[in-house]
């Protein structure tokens, strides 16, 4: 892509936020996030408390890309051939032999999203493993690649956890960002009553292409970030591990309450992420302000704090914030 071509791509970027929010209001950060983690090419866990919006989101998002979509409502009867297809038998009409064809399901799209994730057993959403990691899925011995570019865009709300079953840490760690949806403020909930209880329907406009994505997540990879920044990431990913006993840990809060820290994985979607970042505000080049953005959504589903922390009521986030204090930052934003 030359200049002018990546400057209209970066202008259609924005063109998509503010058709999201001919829908959606507020939540500027969370559609500024999702973003970020569809151009870092990775999927999205969204929780939040019901009412928020988070499927029409999510809904909105895939309508201005002009991409395939799908949504599977994910309930404690879903099966593994719901979401990734199954075997049929079909007849030849001439010869007449019956064999079998492989139907795909709903996962063969580019964006899918699945709602209430949390709602359906471990079987079914170790199905989505495959597909988020290898970006293909196996079935009876054949592999099928997924259309390109393939997003995974989940939700689950923190409350009505009966009937629920918790994502494993393995399935927790595919996602690149977790991100918290809040309730919205005052004048904002005003705006949506006003919107929301009229006849006036927003259209929507089909903005990005998927090959533009394409273009984008290359795009980012391109992004550059100094050799002092990526020490930072790679410290800070290794000060959300506690140390051995007798070892000083350079994070109070990481000490008291962290059990267990995050991995190598972690390190790379923070600087997928932040290069992301960058990219959406017009920089080809990293800095501490776009890590320490992007670092809470990245690391929150990585940390798994004690019981301790549980009975306090210290939050993960609480403890991102102290390490990202405490953790020592390079002289320069840039160097």
């Amino acid at each position: 892509m030359n200049e002018q071509e990546v400057e209209q791509t970066l202008a259609k970027l924005n063109q998509a936020i503010n058709e999201i929010g001919k829908v959606i209001v507020g939540q500027s950060q969370v559609i500024e996030e999702l973003l970020i983690s569809i151009m870092a090419g990775g999927h999205c866990l969204l929780e939040g408390v019901p009412g928020l919006a988070k499927t029409l989101m999510v809904s909105s998002l895939s309508k201005t890309l002009a991409m395939d979509f799908n949504r599977v409502q994910f309930t404690p009867d879903l099966m593994p051939s719901d979401i990734i297809g199954t075997e049929i038998l079909e007849t030849d009409h001439d010869s007449g032999d019956r064999f079998f064809k492989f139907q795909q399901g709903p996962v063969f799209t580019n964006i899918l999203l699945a709602d209430e994730i949390n709602r359906t057993p471990p079987k079914t959403q170790a199905a989505l493993l495959e597909a988020m990691q290898e970006k293909s899925i196996s079935y009876a011995g054949k592999s099928y690649n997924l259309p390109k570019p393939f997003f995974v865009l989940a939700t689950q709300n923190p409350v009505e956890q009966a009937g629920t079953y918790s994502l494993p840490e393995a399935q927790l760690d595919r996602f690149l960002m977790f991100i918290r949806v809040g309730y919205p403020s005052a004048e904002e909930e005003i705006e949506i009553l006003k919107r929301t209880t009229g006849n006036i329907a927003a259209t929507l406009i089909e903005v990005l292409s998927a090959q533009e994505m394409l273009n984008l997540q290359s795009l980012t990879r391109d992004v550059e970030i100094s050799n002092a920044l990526v020490a930072y990431v790679t410290q800070i990913v290794r000060n959300t591990r506690p140390v051995k006993e007798g070892e000083n840990s350079p994070c109070k809060l990481v000490a008291d309450y962290v059990r267990w820290g995050a991995g190598p994985r972690a390190g790379q979607a923070l600087v997928l992420c932040a290069k992301a970042k960058a990219l959406m505000s017009g920089r080809y080049a990293v800095t501490i302000a776009d890590i320490e953005f992007v670092a809470p959504a990245v690391l929150r589903h990585r940390i798994l704090l004690n019981f301790q922390a549980e009975a306090e009521q210290v939050s993960t986030d609480e403890v991102i914030a102290a390490l990202l204090s405490d953790t020592l930052k390079p002289v320069s934003d840039l160097s």
